[in-house]
């Protein structure tokens, strides 16, 4: 028999930590083993601290999307003392002359807005920037942050990612490398 049963989990390996994360359909082509570190405390920590670790002794800030690497971030900055910026998904009535851009997330499917509040671009302007985050696949992410953090002057010098997915991306620093299926 050829046939074999698809594929439902995928073993990941973080420092000293495993997981096994499922593998769910985000298209009707593809199928991805879904990483996610919300409200997991070990993998994150575990995932933070080797980052931390390789991340490029010139930095002076971080730039991180909001929701899934936001904890990533965090535990970067505490280890490393580097601060982080956090570029939200919503525009919000208190932001002062916000950078707006448009991005498309394989993990998403839909067009998503990525909005850096304009009090945080002095924080970037003249700065060696690295963005953290958790996925790296597609690009759309990164590229936006990419351009938001240029476009206020800030010089992108490394991108680190807990694991890249998809094509191979040597300009990101990450931990592991997932497939598509």
């Amino acid at each position: 028999m050829t046939d074999s049963a698809p594929l439902t989990s995928y073993r990941v390996q973080i420092g000293s930590v495993t997981r096994d994360l499922p593998v769910v359909p985000v298209s009707d082509t593809t199928r991805v083993a879904l990483f996610n570190m919300l409200g997991d405390t070990e993998v994150t920590e575990a995932a933070g601290k080797e980052l931390a670790k390789r991340l490029p002794g010139d930095i002076k800030i971080l730039v991180t999307p909001e929701v899934k690497a936001l904890s990533l971030a965090h535990v970067i900055s505490r280890e490393s003392g580097v601060p982080y910026v956090v570029v939200r998904k919503t525009q919000k009535p208190y932001m002062v002359d916000p950078v707006v851009r448009d991005v498309v997330s394989i993990t998403t499917g839909k067009p998503q807005t990525l909005v850096m509040d304009g009090l945080d671009v002095q924080k970037i302007r003249g700065q060696k920037v690295a963005i953290v985050d958790d996925v790296v696949s597609s690009g759309g992410t990164l590229n936006s942050l990419r351009e938001i953090i240029e476009e206020v002057g800030g010089d992108l010098s490394a991108v680190l990612a807990v694991f890249t997915e998809g094509e191979e991306r040597p300009e990101v620093t990450a931990l592991g490398h997932l497939p598509l299926f």
